[in-house]
């Protein structure tokens, strides 16, 4: 698990008043169906900031999937890729120990209070990174993701890293 990560579960407690165990519970119960409902519930129900909602509703979904499996996953016939991948991790985890990475089922999350960067394996030869890139206009390279990826969120810009 990223230390980042592990930090942030450490300080769960103090921080919302409760372990991610007892998240996890209390998420289960309520079964939410979407990503987001679970992490606007946890904000105005509990008061849990966006950051730690996010990685609460995330852990508590992949509750049999180490962060490791779920990559491997992704990767699983894109192999040729993973070299990509790594040297993604390896420069955002020389942004700050403040930086969550967050594998997801189909993507990997960077949060630094809000998510700001999506990595997704599209295809056997390219990986997509979605961009929260405030007011950038987009380039031959770096394009608008709301047309061209539903999967990446409205206001990311997407570059496309092809092997």
């Amino acid at each position: 698990m990223d230390p980042a990560l592990q930090t942030m579960i450490a300080n769960m407690p103090e921080k919302t008043g409760k372990s991610l165990e007892e998240w996890k519970v209390l998420l289960k119960q309520k079964a939410f169906a979407k990503h987001s409902e679970g992490v606007n519930y946890l904000k105005k129900e509990h008061g849990v900031t966006h950051g730690f909602a996010n990685t609460i509703v995330a852990l508590s979904k992949e509750e049999n999937n180490s962060a490791e499996d779920l990559v491997t996953t992704q990767y699983k016939g894109k192999e040729n890729l993973l070299a990509i991948y790594e040297a993604l991790i390896a420069y955002v985890k020389s942004l700050g120990e403040e930086v969550t990475i967050a594998p997801k089922k189909t993507s990997v999350s960077v949060i630094r209070k809000r998510q700001f960067i999506l990595i997704k394996p599209a295809t056997k030869t390219r990986i997509d990174l979605g961009f929260k890139l405030k007011d950038t206009p987009v380039t031959e390279r770096l394009e608008a993701s709301a047309l061209l990826v539903p999967c990446v969120p409205t206001g990311y810009n997407l570059l496309r890293c092809t092997k």
